[in-house]
């Protein structure tokens, strides 16, 4: 699961640590999916991940609240940890305003396919898969 932080035309972009399980998951195999989901309507994005630039991750680092910026400093995400106590010291040693660490950063999700799925009653959902190609995006029906 992620926090998105925002959708474009080139992708979706989230945050986190590259360390943790996610990252190292991604690392190993660059491919993931989105699913947003609201009654009667869900989407599946699927594509691949790639790193964002250091100076994008930088950028999206400055708009963080300085607390938040301490707390993602101080945790090194997935790993276990003794104790709360223990894990407040740490984010209370770092400086005021720490600078973005090497090991956390943004990636951005490249959409190759998307599926929108519609609830309809009897079960004669709707579903529909836009693939993307060199030419651009082709979309089919499938049946529910």
């Amino acid at each position: 699961m992620v926090l998105l932080k925002s959708a474009g035309p080139d992708g979706f972009r989230f945050f986190s640590n590259y360390e943790s399980r996610k990252g190292r998951e991604l690392a190993a195999n660059p491919h993931a999916a989105l699913l947003f989901h609201r009654e009667g309507i869900q989407y599946r994005v699927e594509g691949r991940v790639e790193r964002l630039s250091a100076a994008e991750s930088d950028a999206y680092w400055a708009t963080r609240p300085a607390a938040s910026r301490r707390s993602a400093a101080a945790s090194r995400q997935s790993q276990p940890i003794g104790s709360r106590a223990e894990l407040e010291a740490a984010v209370t040693a770092q400086p005021a305003e720490p600078e973005r660490p090497s090991w956390w950063g943004g990636y951005l999700l490249v959409p190759e396919r998307i599926e929108i799925w519609h609830h309809r009653d009897d079960r004669l959902h709707e579903r529909f898969l836009y693939e993307r190609s060199p030419s651009g995006w082709s979309c089919v029906m499938l049946q529910p």
